[in-house]
């Protein structure tokens, strides 16, 4: 019987031994998971906002087209507004939309105000920029205010 108790003791060191090593394979394997999982949203953010750094560099550009658009009856230069606009929302930019709203101090900048709604944008001064959500540069406004000083 000796012997037998000491098969039987050597079976339930070997089982307890087994166990901790598929827990250990377990969670090396949910581990990898883990780390594959967040190398693909890595890919996936660095995807999203690769063209962050030339959109930036495009954006003094945009300024003086849409100035000029501001300015112009020239129907082509309004058409290549829309165009560049188009293209640029493709690529998940999106224009800051001020006019008439309340100024929104997490996406405009004022730069001015002058007599109106209180908190109102009365006119864009420089467009903002968003990517995928993210703001790239804040629209320079010009707000209301109701009782101007002279």
């Amino acid at each position: 019987m000796g012997a037998r108790t000491k098969k039987t003791q050597e079976n339930i060191e070997l089982e307890e031994k087994n166990a901790v090593l598929t827990d250990q394979l377990h969670r090396s394997v949910a581990d990898y998971r883990n780390l594959e999982k967040r190398i693909e949203e890595e890919k996936r953010e660095y995807v999203k906002y690769a063209n962050k750094d030339f959109i930036v560099r495009l954006v003094p550009a945009f300024d003086t087209l849409f100035l000029a658009g501001k300015y112009t009856t020239d129907e082509s230069v309004k058409l290549t507004i829309k165009t560049i606009v188009e293209a640029l929302r493709d690529l998940g930019v999106e224009i800051i939309e001020t006019e008439g709203k309340e100024f929104d101090p997490h996406t405009m900048e004022v730069v001015t105000t002058g007599e109106g709604e209180e908190g109102k944008v009365l006119e864009e001064l420089r467009p903002g920029f968003a990517l995928n959500g993210k703001l790239i540069r804040p629209a320079q406004v010009k707000v209301g205010k109701k009782d101007i000083e002279n």
